[in-house]
């Protein structure tokens, strides 16, 4: 153990050797931290040492946490590493400092974990990967689409989300419509909204319908978003959702695409016993620019919630 300080002449980290060597893990893990503190590129051997070959967890666990503001390529190999770990805090610890890298050649070094045959190794993997914006992980995510394991399958959703990947549309669609998992098809709903063009507008329909709420909810933000009018009918029948949560989001979606054929139901939801929705609705009545909504919103003056009245007074002035 002692050798690796044979490499630094640096008091400071000379000074806590004792320490760092001593046989208590509490006293071990205290002086790690202020190694780390110290912030010197040899401490770092120390450190990616005791991450990888500490007999306590405590203390690669430790390590893991510590190493997180550190980008050189041994450093993010012996995170990755980390992520095979017997312990599970050590697995958290290093999952999350990968986490917070940024660098396109941490990008490098992670991608090949995406195909390690342990499932948590996968998950944190594209978890970084989604962080970084790392282009090269593309074809990786693509593939893991098919993953048997809906967690990866979501992460790898993520990543192609962030990455703006139009060739993966299809696949997106795909799994939004038909994916068993509720939270695979919620992310890949919502990774539709990347797309440009009406070609996804059959699948978000779909997901309109969806059995989950969420799923429905996450349709009815991103056909929004993709802002064709011919996602106005659909958003209108979802009004009447069962979830105030989806009458929300397709009252601000039906505003968003100024859908004026929405103006009898819109001035129906400006009605409704919730105030956020009764606030959306009004606000979607200010951007239909439709005077024909003026007296409804007129009448809604005087309503108890004072962000409702907030937003009348806003849509009434568009109005104007």
């Amino acid at each position: 153990m002692t050798s690796i300080f044979a490499v630094t002449d640096n008091d400071e980290i000379l000074a806590l050797q004792p320490r760092l060597t001593a046989e208590d893990a509490g006293v071990r893990r205290i002086a790690l931290i202020e190694l780390a503190d110290l912030e010197e590129p040899d401490g770092l051997l120390w450190l990616v040492d005791r991450l990888r070959q500490d007999p306590a967890e405590e203390v690669r666990a430790e390590a893991a946490r510590l190493l997180e503001a550190w980008e050189d390529e041994p450093v993010v190999q012996a995170l990755c590493e980390a992520l095979t770990d017997p312990s599970p805090a050590v697995q958290a610890a290093a999952a999350q400092s990968l986490s917070l890298l940024k660098s396109a050649a941490a990008g490098r070094v992670i991608l090949p974990w995406t195909g390690h045959a342990d499932v948590s190794v996968r998950i944190a993997a594209f978890r970084a990967l989604r962080e970084l914006r790392f282009a090269d992980a593309a074809t990786a995510a693509i593939t893991a689409l098919n993953d048997a394991d809906a967690h990866v399958r979501r992460e790898a959703v993520g990543v192609l989300g962030w990455l703006k990947q139009l060739d993966a549309l299809p696949a997106l669609a795909r799994l939004a419509s038909a994916d068993p998992d509720t939270e695979v098809r919620r992310a890949a709903t919502g990774a539709l909204g990347l797309a440009s063009g009406t070609e996804v507008l059959p699948a978000l329909r779909q997901a309109l319908q969806d059995s989950a709420w969420q799923v429905r909810e996450e349709a009815a933000t991103t056909l929004g978003k993709v802002g064709h009018r011919d996602a106005g009918p659909a958003l209108v029948e979802a009004l009447s959702d069962d979830y105030w949560q989806v009458r929300l989001r397709a009252t601000r979606s039906l505003g968003r695409l100024r859908f004026a054929p929405a103006l009898d139901a819109l001035v129906d939801t400006l009605g409704h016993r919730i105030s956020n929705l009764r606030k959306e609705a009004a606000l979607a009545l200010g951007e239909l620019n439709d005077r024909g909504a003026v007296a409804a919103l007129q009448a809604a003056q005087d309503d108890g919630d004072p962000e409702v009245r907030k937003a009348v007074r806003i849509a009434l002035s568009q109005l104007q």
